[in-house]
């Protein structure tokens, strides 16, 4: 059977990737525009195109997207976002799912991808991990979003779980910066990437259903830099737990 399917995977993984540059090629004129509004009007604009980039994507390859609300969401609300991260999917999953002013904290090898890059680069705070130094002018800028109003995302695990895990340990970043800059945790389930696209192979993309979980915001109201270990503790435990109960298939439990 996985012979006689293999050639329609093919062609369907041509067919989305064509549909991914070109849709990509019509959003540069308006990320170009955009530049010109500055960092932050312009930085809003070009999120709000990424977002309908996402959708049209969605809809010409066949993944359905819904968001599901543990408790409701207050969108006029500033948050610092948390996600599992499992899949090359799960960066359009973002604009999919999250319809406020908002700023990706990215690896800064994506910047390098032809035409993704600059959009990427634009869109997002990039993230170069070769040096301390690189990481801390990553937080800066991150906590200089912040205060001007904007949410910032965050996948706490760094890297794709490849453990069997619900989650893999969560690095400390978004956790203190929420404290030092007094910002919610707002916690998000990608449950479907797993499923329609594997982390070992960009080459498994599939159509089908794609669901994020709106948990319930973490407060971080009167927390120290002493509590950047709880806090975080807190958050993993609270995803951890929902994974299971919503049954993550990549989770052996």
């Amino acid at each position: 059977m996985n012979a006689i399917l293999w050639p329609l995977r093919c062609l369907y993984f041509i067919y989305a990737a064509i549909t991914f540059v070109v849709l990509m090629l019509l959003v540069v004129p308006w990320v170009v525009v955009a530049l010109f509004f500055g960092k932050i009007r312009g930085g809003n604009f070009i999120y709000r195109v990424c977002r309908v980039w996402g959708t049209a994507w969605f809809f010409l390859i066949g993944i359905r997207h819904r968001n599901s609300y543990d408790v409701p969401h207050d969108g006029s609300r500033q948050y610092i976002f948390v996600a599992n991260h499992i899949s090359y999917l799960d960066i359009p999953v973002i604009v999919r799912s999250v319809d406020q002013p908002v700023r990706i904290l990215g690896k800064a090898e994506m910047s390098k991808v032809p035409v993704f890059g600059f959009i990427y680069r634009n869109a997002a705070v990039m993230v170069d991990r070769s040096s301390a130094e690189n990481r801390a002018r990553s937080v800066r800028i991150l906590k200089s979003v912040i205060r001007k109003g904007i949410s910032i995302f965050i996948f706490p695990e760094g890297t794709f779980n490849e453990t069997g895990k619900p989650l893999r340990p969560f690095y400390d970043g978004a956790f203190r910066i929420a404290i030092e800059t007094q910002t919610p945790i707002k916690p998000l389930l990608f449950l479907d990437t797993y499923s329609r696209q594997h982390y070992r192979s960009i080459f498994s993309l599939n159509p089908g259903k794609s669901r994020t979980i709106f948990l319930g915001e973490v407060p971080v109201a009167g927390l120290t830099s002493k509590d950047v270990n709880l806090l975080k503790e807190k958050v993993f435990a609270i995803m951890e737990e929902k994974l299971k109960v919503f049954q993550a298939n990549w989770a052996e439990v």
